[in-house]
């Protein structure tokens, strides 16, 4: 016979309920974590600075190494520095870089960034422009051969930067210094130049005649070479030949140029037979010029060249296009002049249609550009001061905001032309203000 102990009424109920099992937790942020982590840090810190200083000072500095480290694999920059790199800003032709770790020349693009000891060279067709994080911009003509040796800028600190020519011509052109103790720096061989603020000017060197030149075309630059030492200014040269003093002399300025403006457009009924007049004015003692026309900004497409005894000529056989020219001057001892400044122009097809509607309804100065509000016929194609208008309204309407211009009295032109082949041009004077 079986029995069975009674059930007791108290637990009666709870025995036929399933069984649970209850969890409780507590929420814990983030922030709760890393305070606690480095609290943790602290005391571990503060023990071994009590016990053991000198390993303490060993274990700090191992510490932040690697936080540094990390931060520098990131690509993370030190708090406070505003360090640039030296870019590319212009190539043409062949350009070749090799990095100062390698052996190896590459092509140079724009993505490069070029550091100390790095070596740049062009060929036969080759130029670059360099710019540095100073605003000092280099430019190789071809077959040249530099070496970085300088490039540095921090806020509120002085900017530093400089090259080495081993061979070939580099024209340099620097800012405005913020900071005295600012410099941009150009050496060959053992001579260097540091270049005076808003300068310009050329190095030359040329290995195989064992002499060298540094020419300044606007502003100053001192010259030294041991204990030799020459302040230049504006067209003053020194010759820099191997083992003997350095010469000072002065050279023939280069010809201001007159017509065709600097981006001014031309319209012909046919560009190929009607002649472009090209104008300059006389530089004292020169006899000749070199008129030059290239369809690159760097004349590494040539056009026409040509030797002129007059400050004008006339030439023909040019396509629709763009161009760019300019002229050098040389003295009866055949010296040649820098070159001067270099202007662009637009050769453009006149329509056989009649002419297309092109209206300019406001102007206005905004900061260092000109706003020009406008109304041509839907479809048409405007360049503003040699840039084309990107956004035309479907009924014609436009707004178009030029390149920052220098103080004082500009010219805006604007050519356009219709889907008929008609074109149109209209100019408007504005005045920049300093």
């Amino acid at each position: 016979m079986t029995t069975q102990a009674p059930i007791d009424p108290r637990h009666a109920q709870s025995q036929q309920k399933a069984p649970h099992v209850e969890v409780y937790w507590k929420a814990v942020t983030y922030k709760t974590v890393v305070g606690y982590g480095f609290l943790g840090v602290t005391i571990l810190f503060g023990g071994m600075y009590l016990a053991k200083p000198d390993w303490y000072s060993w274990a700090y500095k191992k510490f932040t190494n690697a936080v540094n480290d990390a931060a520098n694999s990131s690509g993370a920059e030190p708090a406070g520095s505003d360090q640039k790199q030296a870019k590319f800003v212009n190539l043409d032709g062949k350009v070749e870089v090799k990095k100062v770790n390698s052996v190896k020349w590459v092509d140079a693009d724009f993505r490069a960034s070029l550091e100390k000891g790095d070596q740049i060279k062009t060929g036969p067709d080759g130029d670059a422009r360099i710019t540095f994080a100073d605003g000092t911009t280099y430019t190789m003509k071809p077959d040249s051969l530099v070496v970085v040796e300088e490039n540095s800028t921090e806020n509120n600190k002085s900017s530093s930067s400089a090259i080495g020519i081993t061979t070939g011509t580099v024209d340099w052109a620097t800012t405005t210094y913020t900071l005295a103790e600012s410099k941009a720096q150009v050496r060959v061989e053992d001579t260097r130049a540091r270049l005076g603020s808003n300068s310009r000017g050329a190095v030359k060197a040329d290995p195989e005649n064992k002499s060298s030149e540094i020419l300044v075309s606007s502003g100053s630059a001192q010259v030294q070479r041991g204990q030799e030492r020459i302040d230049l200014s504006q067209w003053e040269k020194v010759t820099i030949p191997r083992g003997g003093p350095i010469q000072r002399s002065n050279v023939l300025a280069p010809p201001e140029l007159v017509e065709p403006l600097n981006l001014a457009p031309i319209i012909a009924e046919n560009p190929k037979v009607s002649p472009v007049r090209f104008e300059w004015k006389q530089v004292q003692d020169a006899v000749s010029y070199t008129l030059r026309i290239s369809t690159t900004a760097m004349f590494t497409k040539m056009v026409k060249e040509e030797r002129v005894s007059g400050n004008s000529k006339e030439i023909t056989g040019l396509d629709a296009g763009d161009y760019f020219w300019n002229v050098t001057a040389s003295d009866a001892k055949k010296q040649t002049s820098e070159v001067s400044e270099t202007f662009k122009f637009s050769l453009v097809t006149q329509g056989k249609s009649q002419e297309m509607l092109l209206e300019i309804t406001s102007t206005d100065v905004v900061g260092h550009s000109a706003e020009i509000v406008g109304r041509t016929e839907p479809g048409a194609a405007l360049i503003v001061n040699g840039q084309s208008v990107p956004n035309i309204s479907p009924d014609g309407s436009f707004r178009h905001f030029t390149e920052q211009l220098a103080p004082g009295q500009h010219t805006i032109v604007v050519i356009g032309q219709n889907r008929r082949g008609g074109t149109n041009m209209k100019q408007v004077s504005i005045v920049i203000p300093k």
